[in-house]
């Protein structure tokens, strides 16, 4: 594990960073009758990055509205948020909270409680090395990637449909896919 004195990340600035939701994608790609992938995402939802002076003590917390759900088809939206998957009139908001940052043989992780239809998992994300630059107006801009794989299944989401001839709807694996760009609110 590489420590954060010997961390060297270009442009790297302690502090609040809001997310900035106009150049942001939170969403998740999923199979579909076992031949080909639905991609989805969420148009509202908003957080906040800490970056401490060590990068390991750094933290995030996002909240997505459920209800933003847009996988291109309204109809699939809607059953989407319905009790059959996220039950959006029950738990309107998906969250999660980190827990840790580390780094292991090159790869930047984040650790942390996802929180879906009311059920909390630990769940590890596979991040980016993160970029920093300058904002239009003078500020600091930064940029965020990652990805992890969840069980849709251990968050209470298990409707699935069978398909004739075998097999099934849904995969039980949803891979998720972030890319944030934030904007520093207060240093540190």
């Amino acid at each position: 594990m590489t420590s954060s004195a010997e961390l060297q990340i270009p442009g790297y600035a302690a502090g609040t960073w809001t997310i900035d939701t106009v150049h942001s994608h939170v969403g998740f790609v999923i199979k579909h009758m076992m031949v080909s992938k639905v991609r989805g995402r969420f148009t509202s939802f908003s957080g906040e990055i800490r970056l401490a002076d060590d990068p390991f003590a750094s933290s995030v917390s996002v909240s997505i509205d459920a209800t933003s759900i847009d996988t291109g088809n309204s109809m699939r939206d809607d059953h989407i948020r319905s009790a059959d998957f996220f039950h959006a009139e029950e738990h309107p908001t998906l969250t999660f909270t980190s827990t840790g940052v580390r780094q292991e043989d090159g790869e930047f992780y984040v650790d942390g409680d996802l929180t879906i239809r009311g059920t909390t998992r630990s769940v590890t994300l596979t991040l980016e090395a993160p970029e920093f630059g300058p904002g239009l107006e003078g500020g600091k801009k930064a940029g965020f990637s990652a990805t992890t794989e969840i069980n849709r299944t251990d968050f209470g989401v298990s409707y699935n449909g069978p398909i004739p001839g075998g097999g099934v709807a849904l995969a039980d694996k949803v891979q998720i896919v972030l890319d944030v760009e934030a904007d520093l609110s207060n240093k540190e």
